[in-house]
């Protein structure tokens, strides 16, 4: 009972208060339309009913958490069982097409990541020139810069999965940058000077020590990371619907006023994004345990 009280019991609240305001707020941006369309057919309707009718509109402003449920269904475990699971028409084909990408560009952007962090903390030139370079890039915002490396990159006959995952690597190498430059600068001067004291060289003291100290502060950033580079696959997708994926999916939605498929979409976005940050977590308590540094 102490385990449900204590992590449970708050995050079953958390989400209770979120549909709450979900159906809620479906209710006061759709009843607009619900009375609109009974006053064109001189109809009055009750408080009930205009509730009901918010929450069953075909295109409403903001659909309800079941609505969404109830396309989620229809998109994903109704085309399995229908043996259309791959179709274009499925959540999970796009999510497929969303997560190669987001899985390339975060593989591109952790080993460019942690080059640069290797450089910055080993190398003072590039402690003082690319540091603040990698801090300056992340002002450009990403819809700004997707556009155009996308419709580049297509001018010169590079397509597919390639672009998105070049969007996802600029925003997923940031955090590794600045989380390794931490992790690898964490060993105090007590410990650097009994490396020294072993005669331990540069190599020995990175492997035996400074890289070690860094797992905490890498597996932290690569959370943070993997987030960003499914943000930055599906911002990617946005420009042009090609081939598919979440962004693509949500892109067409757009053009024909589908809220529910937007809202599907992005659910489902959010749900791939907590599964793949829970596998990192995984793997960060069975590295760390390994390591001794959990028990």
């Amino acid at each position: 009972m102490s385990w449900f009280s204590q992590k449970l019991m708050p995050v079953l609240v958390v989400v209770l208060a979120i549909f709450l305001l979900w159906y809620a707020g479906a209710v006061g941006l759709n009843s607009r339309w619900a009375y609109d369309k009974a006053k064109r057919a001189d109809v009055t309707l009750s408080f009930s009913e205009m509730v009901a009718d918010t929450w069953s509109q075909d295109k409403p402003k903001l659909p309800a958490p079941h609505q969404v449920a109830q396309e989620i269904w229809k998109t994903t475990g109704a085309m399995v069982l229908r043996g259309k699971a791959l179709s274009k028409r499925s959540l999970i084909f796009h999510g497929w097409i969303t997560l190669s990408a987001t899985v390339m560009g975060f593989i591109m952007g952790t080993t460019l990541g942690i080059l640069l962090a290797v450089g910055i903390v080993h190398n003072r030139a590039m402690d003082m020139s690319v540091m603040p370079w990698v801090i300056a890039s992340q002002t450009i915002p990403i819809l700004a810069i997707a556009p155009m490396v996308i419709v580049v990159l297509n001018a010169v006959g590079v397509s597919g999965l390639l672009p998105k995952a070049v969007i996802s690597m600029y925003l997923s190498f940031f955090p590794v940058v600045v989380g390794m430059v931490k992790g690898l600068r964490s060993p105090d001067h007590m410990q650097l000077d009994q490396m020294r004291t072993w005669y331990a060289g540069q190599s020995e003291t990175f492997w035996k020590l400074r890289f070690p100290s860094s797992m905490p502060y890498l597996f932290t950033s690569l959370k943070i990371a993997m987030a960003a580079a499914l943000v930055g696959a599906i911002v990617a997708e946005l420009p042009i619907n090609q081939n598919g994926g979440l962004g693509a999916r949500m892109l067409v939605g757009s053009y024909y006023g589908q809220t529910i498929q937007i809202w599907s979409a992005l659910i489902s976005a959010a749900v791939l994004a907590a599964c793949l940050v829970a596998l990192i977590g995984v793997l960060q308590n069975v590295t760390l345990k390994r390591m001794g540094m959990l028990r």
